[in-house]
């Protein structure tokens, strides 16, 4: 069973301290760097001022990229779908050469 530590992690120049999984670490700092990466981008855009609407918008997108991932299933549906038609294809030509081995 993994233990949790507390850590201090920064966003976007502020500082904050989070309790952790030693286990989780590595993914905590790659969530830290993506969401201060999300949140930089829209203070930059200039769209958005004050930091809790930063982090509030920054949260709406990651959300929806979330979501939008959960329910196409992780992936490209038009190529997952291109290569299943490119199998099936791979499938029907090779089926009238096992057919002459029996």
């Amino acid at each position: 069973m993994s233990t949790s530590k507390t850590m201090n992690v920064n966003i976007m120049g502020r500082e904050f301290r989070v309790a952790c999984p030693d286990d989780e670490r590595e993914e905590l700092l790659q969530s830290v760097s993506y969401l201060d990466k999300k949140m930089r981008e829209i203070r930059d855009s200039g769209k958005v001022v004050g930091s809790e609407r930063v982090a509030i918008m920054a949260a709406l997108n990651i959300t929806h990229e979330l979501l939008t991932t959960k329910i196409r299933g992780g992936f490209d549906m038009g190529e997952f779908k291109r290569r299943i038609d490119r199998m099936q294809a791979a499938l029907d030509a090779a089926m009238p050469e096992q057919d002459k081995l029996f």
